[in-house]
């Protein structure tokens, strides 16, 4: 069973760290609450699985994710697919693919997380999203 290791948020482009919360609202066409990284339609929020960042070494928030997910790789998902966490509703839309910024956290990194970024999706339903949530 999947679920919810962390949740983050970035408070501004650029910014340095992901802030944690244990929960956020997810807004239906927006991403979450509070993040500036959000892009919509197709980048509203990036999941990413625990098991890659573990097998990296890097802690979770580290490459700027909003939902790190234990118990499954979501490199499995199906652009389209629909995923449920917590109230909220997600459509997977796009592979999300590393960018030079990895290599300003670490060199060599951006090469590392090829095919282990995670997933970008967009938000169909809104609701609150919190850690431990089933995925």
């Amino acid at each position: 069973m999947a679920n919810v290791s962390a949740l983050f948020t970035s408070p501004g482009r650029g910014s340095a760290a992901s802030t944690p919360h244990e929960r956020v609202q997810a807004i239906a066409g927006n991403g979450f609450d509070g993040c500036a990284h959000a892009n919509p339609p197709k980048r509203e929020v990036l999941f990413v699985s625990q098991q890659h960042l573990d097998a990296l070494g890097l802690e979770p928030g580290a490459i700027r994710e909003n939902l790190t997910v234990a118990g499954a790789d979501v490199h499995d998902w199906e652009i389209g697919q629909q995923v449920r966490v917590g109230e909220a509703l997600f459509e997977i839309t796009m592979v999300c693919d590393p960018c030079h910024k990895m290599d300003e956290l670490r060199e060599g990194l951006r090469a590392e997380l090829e095919g282990k970024r995670g997933m970008l999706a967009r938000v169909v339903e809104g609701g609150e999203v919190a850690v431990g949530d089933r995925v």
